[in-house]
């Protein structure tokens, strides 16, 4: 059991595991104050299946449930159901399934993926290739999910589905995507979302309006029902609203600003929902964990 209380969003960043899950992570995790954290458990640019350290994974896996830090693994960058290569599909699905073990063996609550793209070089996009590449999307992750169970309650990890920016053919740009990606797997109930505050704001998420985070939470909601919504990825744009552009910058330095992030702190359908840093700099000491944690400690 956590030794610590839990605060009502933990905090933390995406980690290096470098020297290992326990002497890396977990070690800049208490160096940093995070109170959650995610790490890669292989090569972010690879398909090579990293096998762990059963050692290593239960003494991190203990650890961090004293320590009351919430875990998260980000799948490899070159994962892409919808790709038409069948190598890419074949080794996509290993891949996930892979990180969706590891994620059992280090307690981890859930496994990010990118929800791809279907890789049409039709001018303007061809319909049946969409339909295809989301036929491979079910066939391949309804039997990992089916594999998960279907009693979130368990303590196993979740499929966390993360919607892109909208660059090339994407399957699910943005918010609205959302429906027709959760639609072809059933919405089983381990399939839930990771929001990119960036990633939906390149999509056209009005976040940097009064209201906006607010009103786009609430969409998500209305199209996965609620508990969908397992994490956040809290991130400040380079580039405006629509730009398409998956470019992360600051929190409060970017077209997004602060704003957006207290709304999201308020949201009652985001209390528990960790938020997890992906921008320049949010390893150093202090930067955005410390501008995000005063976000949300502004709270009455």
């Amino acid at each position: 059991m956590p030794t610590v209380p839990a605060p009502r969003n933990p905090i933390g960043t995406h980690l290096l595991v470098g020297k290992g899950l326990v002497s890396g992570a977990l070690a800049d995790a208490e160096r940093l104050g995070c109170e959650t954290l995610q790490v890669f458990v292989g090569n972010p640019r690879g398909w090579a299946l990293s096998p762990g350290k059963p050692a290593e994974d239960e003494a991190f896996r203990v650890a961090a449930a004293e320590r009351g830090i919430r875990t998260f693994i980000h799948a490899p960058y070159l994962v892409n159901l919808g790709s038409p290569t069948p190598s890419t599909y074949d080794n996509s699905v290993a891949v996930v399934a892979h990180n969706l073990r590891r994620a059992a063996e280090i307690g981890a609550e859930g496994v990010v993926v990118h929800t791809g793209s279907y890789v049409d070089p039709t001018p303007g996009g061809g319909r049946e290739r969409h339909e295809a590449a989301m036929r491979q999307v079910r066939e391949g992750l309804l039997p990992l999910l089916e594999l998960l169970g279907d009693d979130p309650s368990d303590g196993g990890p979740w499929l966390l589905l993360e919607p892109t920016a909208g660059q090339g053919r994407s399957l699910c740009a943005g918010v609205e995507d959302l429906a027709g990606y959760l639609d072809a797997l059933d919405h089983h109930p381990r399939a839930g979302i990771c929001l990119d505050t960036c990633h939906v704001f390149a999509a056209g998420a009005p976040l940097e309006e009064p209201g906006g985070a607010t009103a786009t939470v609430d969409r998500v909601v209305e199209i996965g029902g609620p508990g969908r919504l397992r994490l956040v990825h809290a991130n400040d744009s380079k580039d405006v609203r629509g730009s398409m552009k998956d470019r992360h910058e600051r929190i409060g330095q970017g077209h997004i600003g602060t704003a957006a992030f207290r709304e999201m702190f308020d949201h009652p359908e985001l209390e528990g929902v960790p938020f997890v840093l992906e921008t320049p700099g949010s390893r150093d000491e202090g930067g955005d964990l410390e501008v995000l944690r005063n976000l949300r400690d502004e709270r009455p």
